[in-house]
């Protein structure tokens, strides 16, 4: 029933399209799957998979950034940069201080799957690279 609430929560979401569950692992899963998960315990469940996407975006940012031409990292650098201040802006803005306690919920979420899709896309780019 959570992840159910939640899954409507990131179609909800303006990046919705993109939004791909399959990137997550197992662990927050069966962590959002507990039947007796509060607000709090998804929070943690959110919190504990941003980290472990954010692992895999900081390798899969190296390893592209190893794959490139020297000449092109300052452009990867400036669009990892912009990418950042534009999740971090996108998701802070469904922190809605009117939603209730739904919206912070939703606001990490957000940050969670932009995280995921991110660290996907630029592991697929590192693959393309090599």
């Amino acid at each position: 029933m959570k992840k159910a609430l939640l899954s409507a929560l990131l179609l909800a979401a303006p990046l919705a399209a993109h939004a791909d569950e399959k990137l997550l692992s197992k662990q927050y899963s069966a962590c959002m799957d507990k039947p007796d998960v509060t607000t709090v315990g998804m929070h943690e469940c959110i919190a504990a998979e941003t980290a472990r996407q954010d692992k895999t975006l900081n390798a899969a940012y190296k390893t592209l950034q190893q794959a490139i031409l020297p000449a092109r990292k300052p452009k990867l650098l400036d669009a990892q940069r912009a990418w950042l201040k534009f999740r971090d802006a996108n998701c802070g803005f469904q922190a809605d201080p009117d939603g209730g306690t739904l919206a912070g919920v939703s606001a990490a979420a957000c940050v969670m799957q932009m995280t995921a899709d991110r660290a996907k896309e630029l592991g697929d780019l590192a693959t393309e690279a090599r």
